[in-house]
């Protein structure tokens, strides 16, 4: 009796691992599309977040220190610069190279904001990866907002 194989000890067939292979491969060659797509679209978000939250900092500073700054946008320089009323450089920023910024308006390019909050306003057309944001500035109450098109 010692020396039967049990009959429930059997192992996995060639054909068996083979078919489950092929089905691991064919789930990746799904899968790995879609998460290129979205590692491209957290890329663009991020890179589009870091562009507008230079945009608030300066309307903070300036509400905080009760003096205007502009931030001034050099698309073909990939920079922002926020200077303050009397011209002096308080930060530069490099923006990402595959970060095309288009002004919707060329006023955008040097935009002001006041110490009670309110800005020269201005909108953006911010392109990474092929997908495009839409960054505005509201005039009256320079709130930045992001929208994708």
């Amino acid at each position: 009796m010692g020396n039967r194989a049990e009959v429930g000890a059997r192992g996995f067939t060639l054909l068996e691992l083979l078919v489950t292979l092929f089905l691991v491969a064919l789930a990746l060659a799904l899968v790995a599309p879609a998460l290129g797509r979205t590692s491209d679209t957290v890329r663009a978000r991020a890179e589009v977040a870091g562009f507008s939250a230079v945009l608030r900092h300066a309307r903070e500073q300036a509400i905080t220190t009760r003096q205007a700054h502009t931030v001034v946008v050099d698309p073909a320089a990939h920079r922002l610069t926020i200077t303050t009323g009397d011209d002096e450089v308080r930060r530069t920023r490099a923006l990402p190279t595959r970060l095309v910024v288009e002004a919707v308006s060329r006023d955008a390019l040097a935009m002001r904001f006041e110490p009670h909050g309110a800005s020269s306003g201005g909108e953006f057309r911010l392109t990474s990866g092929g997908i495009t944001y839409r960054v505005s500035v509201d005039p009256i109450t320079g709130r930045v907002r992001n929208t994708r098109e």
